[in-house]
């Protein structure tokens, strides 16, 4: 599989990443099968959270894993952490470190690849997540960091302390919820509700800043309240994408996955599925460059409009 550079890391990454979230609701040989499956596609990026299936994800992942006799050095693993399920979000350095300790443990491994902080924590205390991040770091067990869910002043005060570059941030992110995109083609329009930037220009700032933005969610129409392939909510753009599917040879999960790795930031969208065929067809995405009109005519059929 085509491969990028992760933020300004060392890591040479597939561009697909492989979201483990719901890895706990397959039976143990699915789970083989899938992670065999992944690896032979070059999709060896697996996406974790500490939450993930009440920690469970990580857990069935690593003896997955180990069941089909595959090596630590072949595959890239990222984990997250900072949520508090119900209760809170925190940073602190005894959270972030004990969480980081769990998934180790969890994912039987000595160290993590990449280390997210989940969701922004208002009572974050930028020092005493450079505490963190340099402890674990110096230890060997975790060697890259990055976030979730940030917007640029959120990133710029964690970068003030910590002395390891944000790698990545983890965004929700498709052809439905593109905002991050559209409202850099409404700048400047007085009284236009698509102006409103929401997210203080994220997708120009991790640019600017050699900041992988990996688009999750991508298959997803709203705050994940469902997908928008095949969903009658989204007549036209189900008509497009079949079209465009037809006329690139490939499914229209495919075509979905492209128009994310079509824009020019070289983003590294995160997929969700346990299903093998529709990672398959996310994986083909890699070799598929949509046309400049073919992408805007995707956009504007999900219900996106031009100035």
């Amino acid at each position: 599989m085509r491969k990028i550079k992760l933020g300004k890391s060392n890591l040479e990454v597939p561009v697909i990443a492989v979201g483990c979230m719901r890895m706990n609701r397959l039976e143990k040989k699915a789970i083989e099968s899938f992670i065999r499956n992944a690896i032979d596609l070059g999709a060896n990026f697996f996406d974790h959270a500490d939450i993930y299936g009440r920690s469970a994800c990580e857990e069935v992942f690593a003896e997955g894993f180990a069941a089909i006799g595959g090596r630590r050095e072949d595959i890239i693993l990222q984990t997250k952490c900072g949520i508090v399920p119900g209760r809170m979000y925190d940073f602190s350095k005894e959270h972030i470190v004990s969480s980081v300790e769990g998934s180790l443990r969890r994912l039987k491994t000595d160290y993590i690849d990449i280390l997210l902080l989940h969701r922004p924590d208002a009572l974050m205390e930028p020092e005493e997540v450079a505490e963190a991040f340099e402890a674990l770091h110096s230890a060997g067990k975790v060697r890259n960091f990055g976030v979730s869910n940030q917007n640029p002043g959120q990133m710029r005060l964690l970068q003030k302390y910590i002395k390891y570059p944000i790698v990545a941030d983890q965004l929700q992110l498709s052809i439905t919820n593109a905002t991050m995109i559209t409202q850099g083609i409404h700048v400047n329009r007085v009284g236009d509700e698509y102006s409103v930037s929401r997210d203080v220009g994220v997708l120009d700032f991790c640019r600017l800043e050699d900041i992988t933005i990996q688009p999750w969610s991508p298959f997803q129409y709203g705050i994940i309240e469902g997908v928008f392939i095949g969903s009658p909510k989204y007549p036209e753009l189900n008509k497009k994408l079949t079209e465009m599917a037809q006329k690139y040879g490939v499914s229209e999960t495919t075509i979905t996955v492209a128009w994310l790795l079509r824009h020019p930031a070289k983003m590294q969208p995160v997929t969700g599925t346990m299903n093998e065929g529709r990672l398959a067809d996310c994986a083909k995405a890699a070799d598929v460059t949509l046309s400049r009109e073919d992408w805007y005519a995707l956009l504007l059929s999900a219900g996106s409009d031009l100035p």
